[in-house]
């Protein structure tokens, strides 16, 4: 069985069925925690964190120690890439990160690349690496290129994603370039972290479901099998989980052509049709409604029972349809441990 025999999440990703399914949550490192709100208080802003890589590491590990998770996410944030590319990253409290010059004002021309933005985030892998336990998978990651691409051009977060869909009209040509610096430098941070110890690594394209179907071929699918092929053929054996949220119907085209080798579900996709319909075979993670979780209760048992009935046939690891929330209570991620496992 190899190097995933005794990881159950990393057997998963590799076509195993395991049961229970492994779990691991989105954003488990992170604000719903008291211990980690302790330490932010102590150690500054959300980036000083993130660049810091014994607190980084710290942040990874700390749900670990409260639950029996399957997996362990890295805690950065997918706005290291254009940081590395050049523009400058501030987080603004209450608003959200920022990134200057947007490129809907300036020219990719203009950034000089600063690759050593990595480096840190390579540290934490590292010191991570040394204190995992041996059955838990360990899950780095980056943003696609289409959403880090939306957050380079408005310079800040939007919910349309209306300067970078209008920029991508209007002048492809540039758009495409601004895509593919960011698959290159996605591709060496990616290497980086598989070659400091991650097992596996996921690609969040979190505004994949604000583009017409054309447009989600171009921007999102085609580059991410680029990104895809290009990893795999330098780390052959490291499995690639792409999480396209909000692609709906367009899942199925998505599984097929970026051969990813497992595909996150956020929570708007029916489990019973992602079961049917997406390619035989292929592993699948997600995807109860966070807010399923905060409710606790006998509805957080309803729907955590729906996604694991649907997925009973197919290699399935437990997860979130997206970030688990700050207000979600310590007792409810309990219960929902207690739900998966048994």
């Amino acid at each position: 069985m190899g190097a995933s025999a005794g990881k159950p999440l990393l057997a998963v990703l590799r076509g195993e069925r395991r049961d229970p399914p492994p779990i691991w949550l989105m954003r488990q490192a992170g604000r719903y925690l008291p211990e980690y709100r302790e330490l932010r208080a102590k150690r500054g802003g959300f980036l000083d964190m993130a660049y810091d890589p014994e607190t980084a590491a710290e942040v990874t590990l700390q749900p670990l120690r409260r639950f029996p998770f399957d997996g362990a996410i890295l805690f950065s944030d997918i706005l290291i890439v254009p940081h590395a590319i050049g523009q400058e990253l501030t987080f603004v409290a209450g608003e959200g990160p920022r990134l200057s010059p947007p490129l809907a004002d300036a020219t990719l021309d203009g950034l000089a690349l600063v690759l050593q933005r990595l480096e840190p985030i390579w540290a934490t892998v590292r010191r991570v690496k040394a204190e995992l336990s041996p059955e838990t998978t360990f899950l780095g990651f980056a943003g696609s290129p289409w959403t880090v691409a939306t957050y380079m051009v408005a310079g800040q977060g939007s919910r349309e994603q209306a300067e970078a869909r209008s920029f991508a009209y209007r002048d492809p040509g540039e758009f495409d370039a601004i895509i593919r610096r960011i698959e290159a430098v996605t591709l060496d941070y990616l290497s980086g972290q598989i070659e400091a110890g991650v097992d596996a690594v996921q690609l969040f394209d979190s505004w994949a479901g604000s583009l017409a179907p054309t447009e989600f071929e171009r921007w999102v699918i085609a580059p991410t099998a680029r990104l895809v092929g290009a990893l795999r053929a330098r780390h052959p054996d490291t499995p690639i989980i792409g999480f396209p949220k909000g692609a709906g119907g367009k899942l199925r085209a998505y599984a097929a052509e970026t051969k990813v080798d497992a595909i996150g579900l956020d929570e708007t996709v029916d489990p019973t049709w992602a079961a049917r319909d997406l390619p035989s075979g292929l592993p699948v993670q997600g995807n109860l409604d966070p807010l399923a979780l905060i409710a606790g209760g006998e509805a957080l048992e309803g729907a955590a029972k729906h996604v694991l009935d649907a997925f009973a046939d197919r290699p399935h690891i437990f997860n979130l349809g997206h970030g688990i929330q700050q207000t979600t209570p310590i007792a409810h991620v309990e219960q929902l441990v207690r739900l998966v496992k048994g």
